[in-house]
């Protein structure tokens, strides 16, 4: 993992961006594992991937967001695409800024279900989505996942979590369709409760549509999720492999993150709570 500092942000802005060297550069407290963020004046945002893997999704992102059209939310939009330099090895992105601030567990995103809907009737071809396929492809993690899970200090029903787990696998599946696939709450911005934009699209693919309704765990509440699922069309089926895909995520972030990154530590502990596998806060 690249070592970002804001005093290489601002070498590599001056140095490839020359116009926008004046700005200010402020770094953006974040959650997620892939980018450091960092905002550059009042209309941009500097995203440099900490990892090669995140690397690639730079171009990736790109040609996902060319593709997608008639979205509800905004969506970023590409500024300018730097290249390696100043010591940092990998390409990396200028985007416009999006207003909206990140959605929090437990609250409200109006416009959540248009969204995941205008995603499935997207038509282009496209990519694999990052975690667009079959469950069973996920059993054996998951399990070991469980296992480390139940090793640890945690409050958390091991035996609950395997029997959404079992309940997902025998889902009968659907056809694929576009997905985002990392719906997580950091990665919606909302304003007075609204869907406004939806950010990280390197997961975006065709897969299993489940993926999309992992936020009625992570995001949503006991009382919201009924008018989301109906909202959305979902059958008792794609219920029961989204109620799956959200414990996979949770069970495997839990262990590894829990010591390391408070939000996605949180929010995992939030998923199993609404799954019944663990205390409500």
């Amino acid at each position: 993992m690249h070592a970002i500092t804001t005093a290489l942000v601002r070498r590599l802005v001056r140095t490839q961006f020359p116009r926008w060297a004046s700005l200010p550069v402020v770094p953006l407290a974040s959650g997620g594992t892939v980018n450091a963020v960092h905002r550059l004046g009042d209309d941009l945002t500097v995203r440099l991937p900490r990892t090669a893997g995140g690397a690639a999704d730079v171009a990736k992102e790109e040609r996902l967001l060319a593709t997608l059209d008639g979205l509800p939310v905004a969506v970023p939009v590409v500024a300018g695409i730097g290249e390696p330099g100043e010591g940092y090895p990998w390409p990396w992105a200028v985007h416009r800024w999006l207003d909206g601030e990140p959605a929090l567990e437990g609250r409200s995103a109006d416009g959540l279900a248009e969204f995941v809907l205008a995603v499935r009737r997207t038509k282009a071809d496209g990519p694999p989505a990052y975690r667009g396929g079959p469950l069973a492809l996920l059993d054996r993690a998951t399990r070991d996942a469980v296992e480390e899970l139940r090793g640890t200090d945690e409050p958390f029903d091991a035996s609950a979590a395997l029997a959404v787990w079992s309940e997902a696998l025998e889902a009968p599946v659907s056809a694929d369709g576009w997905v985002h696939g990392d719906l997580m709450p950091s990665n919606l911005l909302v304003h007075n409760g609204h869907l406004t934009a939806v950010l990280d699209w390197a997961t975006a693919g065709i897969g299993d549509p489940a993926c999309d309704l992992i936020p009625a765990w992570n995001l949503l509440t006991e009382a919201t999720r009924p008018a989301f699922r109906d909202a959305v069309g979902a059958d008792d089926a794609a219920w029961a492999r989204g109620r799956g895909r959200a414990l996979s995520m949770a069970v495997i972030q839990l262990p590894y993150y829990r010591r390391t990154n408070a939000v996605i530590s949180a929010n995992a502990r939030y998923v199993l709570a609404e799954l019944g596998c663990g205390p409500k806060p």
